[in-house]
């Protein structure tokens, strides 16, 4: 019985984490984020998040515009505020984190430099449709 109560806890909160990192990707989509990616760590040992949520944009106004977006639409969702969140100041790479989720906004240019999808090849990498 306890076990069961265990398997019902965690799946609460991968289904919670889905619905937050859809979102996420909500908000990167209403203000038009690019090549927006999905990197999956559910299934992958020792990680610290469920899901980073990747885009980019080629000016600081629309890096800052999308993670406002990202707030807005979690917000909506969860009532909640970032955990933490940091690089408001230049905007060449936004981050937001809500613990099982983490939503990263580069600048295009930024986005290359740091190439975090190269970083966790071995995650279940999704493309997201939709954005441009």
């Amino acid at each position: 019985m306890r076990t069961q109560r265990k398997q019902t806890r965690t799946a609460a909160k991968v289904d919670l984490s889905a619905a937050l990192a859809q979102s996420v990707i909500a908000g990167m989509i209403e203000k038009k984020g690019k090549e927006i990616v999905s990197l999956n760590f559910k299934d992958l040992k020792n990680t610290f998040c469920d899901y980073f949520i990747i885009c980019h944009a080629d000016s600081r106004t629309h890096v800052e515009s999308i993670a406002k977006s990202i707030e807005e639409e979690v917000y909506k969702l969860t009532g909640e505020e970032p955990w933490h969140k940091e690089g408001f100041e230049n905007a060449e790479w936004i981050l937001l984190d809500y613990i099982n989720v983490v939503a990263h906004v580069f600048l295009h240019e930024a986005r290359g430099f740091y190439g975090i999808e190269k970083l966790w090849a071995d995650a279940d990498i999704e493309k997201i449709k939709g954005d441009s």
